[in-house]
C-alpha cells in the first residue's frame, strides 16, 4: 500500500495524502500525465476511469468518467492551473457532465500534486483545498478518502508495467466509448519536433504516407484556427487516389490541435480529431482521440487497418527524427 499518511487540517480546510513509491521520479510523473496510465488507477477498482482528454500543461483540461458495476457513469474534469514538470502540477477538480462542463451544484476542489525524489524512489504529496468546512465534510461523506485509498492501491501495478508504455511499443487503438477511439504512440523525438512534423508540409510529405507505395502530392496545412487543410495521397505508378479535408478548430502550440476530418468525395460524417503531445520518458506521447458519428462508423474505420497504417507512418517519422537527435 503506497499511502503512508493522511492528514486532515480543519483550520486550513485541507486534506494531505502522502504516498511513497520504489520508482524514479520521472516514472511516477509519467503515470499521472499519460492518459493510458492514470485511467488504470484514478478510479477505485469498482469504478474504473476513462480519460477522454488529458492535457498535462498549464491552461489544459482533462475530462474523465468513472463507471460503476451497475453501469452508472460519473463524470469529472480538471482545469490545469499550473505545471512544473516533473515536480508539481495543480488542478481544479470538478464534477461535470459528459462534455466536461463543471457541475455548479457540487464542490470544486483545488488539488496540488507535489513530486519529489527519495532515497528509495519517489514521493507524491497530494493536497486538496476546500472552499468551506461543509464542502470538505460533504466530499468526505461521499467517500473521497476511501475512494482515494482504493485508487492509489492500484498504482504499483501500473508503475511496474513498463512494456505497455515504453517507447518501442507500437501504435495502439483503444475504444473509449461507442463513438470515441484513442490511438497512442510514444515517438522518439521532442514535443517541438513532433509538432513541427505535423505542421511542416515538406516534412509531412516524407512521413505521413501509411503503407509503402504511396506519395502525398497535396499537403495544404491549416496554419491558424478557422483555416482549412487538404491532404491527398496517390498510389505510386497508378491513378488510385484519396484524401481528407477539414478545419482547424483549436491550436495550443506545441501541445494540442483539434480538427475536423472528412474524406474527400465521400458522404461520410466528419470526425473530430484531438491531437495531444506530452513529454514522457523516451520521447513524446502522441495521443489522438477520434470522435465518430456512431459505433458503426467507428468500427468500419478501425476495420480498414487504420492503426497499422499509422504505425508505419510513425516508424517513418522516427527515422527522420533520429539523425537530428543523434
Amino acid at each position: 500500500m503506497p499511502v503512508t499518511s493522511v492528514e486532515k487540517d480543519l483550520d486550513q480546510l485541507t486534506i494531505t495524502i502522502v504516498a511513497d513509491f520504489p520508482v524514479p521520479l520521472r516514472r511516477l510523473w509519467d503515470a499521472y500525465t499519460d492518459p493510458r496510465q492514470i485511467e488504470r488507477f484514478w478510479g477505485p477498482p469498482t469504478y474504473p476511469a476513462t480519460f477522454y482528454r488529458h492535457d498535462a500543461l498549464t491552461g489544459g483540461r482533462s475530462v474523465y468518467a468513472m463507471t460503476g458495476p451497475e453501469g452508472d457513469t460519473h463524470y469529472g474534469c480538471w482545469d490545469w492551473t499550473s505545471t512544473d514538470a516533473p515536480h508539481a502540477f495543480e488542478v481544479l477538480d470538478s464534477f461535470s457532465d459528459a462534455a466536461g462542463v463543471p457541475n455548479a451544484d457540487l464542490p470544486t476542489t483545488r488539488m496540488d500534486f507535489a513530486f519529489e525524489e527519495t532515497t528509495g524512489g519517489s514521493r507524491l504529496k497530494t493536497t486538496s483545498y476546500f472552499g468551506s468546512l461543509d464542502q470538505m465534510q460533504q466530499l468526505i461523506e461521499m467517500g473521497m478518502l476511501e475512494g482515494t485509498r482504493q485508487a492509489m492501491s492500484q498504482i504499483d501495478q501500473v508503475l511496474a508495467d513498463l512494456a505497455s508504455f515504453a517507447a518501442d511499443h507500437l501504435a495502439e487503438a483503444q475504444i473509449l466509448s461507442d463513438t470515441q477511439v484513442r490511438v497512442a504512440r510514444v515517438i522518439r523525438g521532442t514535443v517541438d519536433q513532433v509538432w513541427r512534423a505535423h505542421n511542416d508540409a515538406a516534412l509531412m510529405k516524407r512521413w505521413l504516407l501509411g503503407p509503402d507505395g504511396w506519395s502525398m502530392p497535396v499537403c495544404e496545412i491549416a496554419t491558424a484556427v478557422g483555416d482549412s487543410y487538404r491532404y491527398e495521397w496517390q498510389r505510386d505508378g497508378g491513378e488510385e487516389r484519396f484524401g481528407f479535408t477539414g478545419e482547424l478548430l483549436e491550436s495550443i502550440e506545441p501541445h494540442r490541435a483539434v480538427t475536423t476530418e472528412a474524406m474527400i468525395g465521400m458522404d461520410f460524417p466528419a470526425t473530430l480529431n484531438e491531437l495531444t503531445l506530452t513529454e514522457v520518458e523516451g520521447g513524446t506521447l502522441l495521443s489522438l482521440v477520434i470522435t465518430y458519428a456512431d459505433a458503426e462508423q467507428r468500427d468500419a474505420v478501425l476495420a480498414t487497418g487504420m492503426t497499422g497504417g499509422m504505425e508505419t507512418s510513425y516508424q517513418r517519422l522516427e527515422g527522420l527524427l533520429q539523425p537530428t537527435l543523434a
